[in-house]
């Protein structure tokens, strides 16, 4: 109890400011509508209207709750306004771009650690890579794909993802590639290891608690980064699609809806990045967390 209730108020304090901001931000709208009327209306008629306007600046809390429960369940997962059918096709470019992060994130870390001159040629660009704004690159890979002969709007996306989530990685490993002392890798060198037995043996078994740290970020990193590759590829299917029909067609809860359904998507990448760490944790022999 002495966990939950700190999440609890935290939660309470969101959802009052939520609630605050709604009333405050559609106010406006209530009260023209009273003025072309030449009425003059109630607190709570304020209240009401503002919690319950169709098209509201800010849509109430419990409003997004019900668009967000009408996409998730009461729409057939085949519906072109399911959010779960959005909620796939964004989660195919998620993986596939977490999965192209991983390779190249992890095989660029294992050279900067085994090579002086790959981390001096290497590392100060990946650095550089993560200083250009992802809405700005998003274009031009879309238009490179494009040029590339990619028909599918799936390898833009991946590539996106791919672009956001490597970094994570990168970085985690190098340094968990690294963590040994000084002391264990002479101990290595005493017994005749290889460069290649203290890679295997040592350096790749003590990184791994960095790997999967940086696994959780990746794959988070992963899911924005599909979204986003959605929004300059015109695609008409994907929660990053979903938001952008509904900020074009003035229809907030669309958008809200996605938004909240990407967290739900994110949330559950998340937990089941938590999972399979427990899992290779235990088949290492050691205690999980």
């Amino acid at each position: 109890m002495k966990r939950v209730f700190p999440v609890l108020v935290v939660v309470a304090c969101i959802f009052a400011i939520w609630y605050a901001g709604s009333f405050l931000m559609n106010r406006s709208w209530v009260m023209d509508q009273a003025a072309r009327a030449g009425t003059v209306p109630a607190f709570s008629e304020v209240l009401r209207d503002t919690m319950n306007q169709d098209r509201a600046r800010l849509p109430a809390p419990h409003q997004v709750a019900a668009e967000l429960h009408d996409g998730i369940f009461d729409k057939k997962v085949t519906s072109k306004r399911s959010l779960v059918y959005h909620g796939i096709i964004t989660l195919q470019a998620t993986m596939w771009g977490f999965v192209l992060g991983i390779v190249f994130g992890v095989a660029l870390a294992v050279l900067i650690v085994l090579s002086r001159i790959a981390d001096l040629a290497l590392m100060p660009w990946a650095i550089i890579s993560q200083t250009i704004p992802v809405v700005a690159l998003a274009p031009m890979i879309v238009v490179l794909a494009n040029a590339a002969g990619a028909g599918s709007l799936m390898v833009p996306k991946a590539i996106i993802a791919g672009y956001l989530s490597f970094f994570p990685v990168l970085v985690s490993m190098v340094k968990g590639l690294r963590s040994p002392d000084a002391m264990q890798l002479d101990l290595l060198r005493t017994y005749g290891a290889t460069r290649a037995q203290t890679f295997w043996k040592l350096r790749l078994p003590a990184s791994l608690p960095y790997f999967f740290a940086s696994l959780k970020i990746a794959v988070a990193a992963a899911l924005v980064g599909a979204i986003v590759g959605e929004l300059p590829t015109g695609a008409i299917a994907g929660l990053g699609a979903r938001m952008l029909i509904g900020s074009q067609f003035g229809e907030p809860m669309i958008m809200w809806a996605a938004l909240f359904a990407a967290a739900i998507l994110a949330a559950l990448l998340i937990w089941v990045v938590s999972a399979i760490e427990q899992v290779a944790v235990r088949m290492m022999g050691a205690r999980p967390v």
